[in-house]
């Protein structure tokens, strides 16, 4: 079984969570058939460990986790790296990949141009 963990930073204010909980809903509603995750770097739940756990858990297989962060930073660079592979470690049995930050795809890029369009 796939799933999917989108893997945010994290921060203090709970509200900011709250685009990534609409994201999961919406993942949810439109592409049931692959089970969903959120995770954190910091400050929040469930870490990435925990959101794997949790997936594998409901029978996960093959998990790709997809970092909602603009671009490639040095979280993405030097932590991130890190606490995969400690997941990787943990979960010999699962496939575990991951994709570039959604704000380094084309088509992402191109929407926020059509949201600016839109909102001006």
């Amino acid at each position: 079984m796939k799933a999917l963990i989108l893997f945010g930073h994290g921060a203090r204010d709970a509200r900011w969570r709250e685009p990534f909980d609409r994201l999961k809903e919406k993942w949810v509603a439109q592409r049931s058939n692959v089970l969903v995750g959120l995770a954190f770097l910091e400050l929040m739940e469930p870490s990435l460990e925990m959101a794997v756990s949790s997936l594998v858990s409901k029978g996960a297989k093959e998990i790709t986790v997809l970092p909602v962060f603009f671009g490639q930073g040095g979280h993405l660079r030097n932590d991130f790296p890190t606490l995969l592979a400690a997941c990787r470690e943990k979960f010999p049995q699962i496939t575990l990949s991951t994709t570039p930050a959604v704000g380094e795809d084309e088509a992402v890029l191109q929407s926020i141009i059509e949201y600016a369009t839109r909102v001006i």
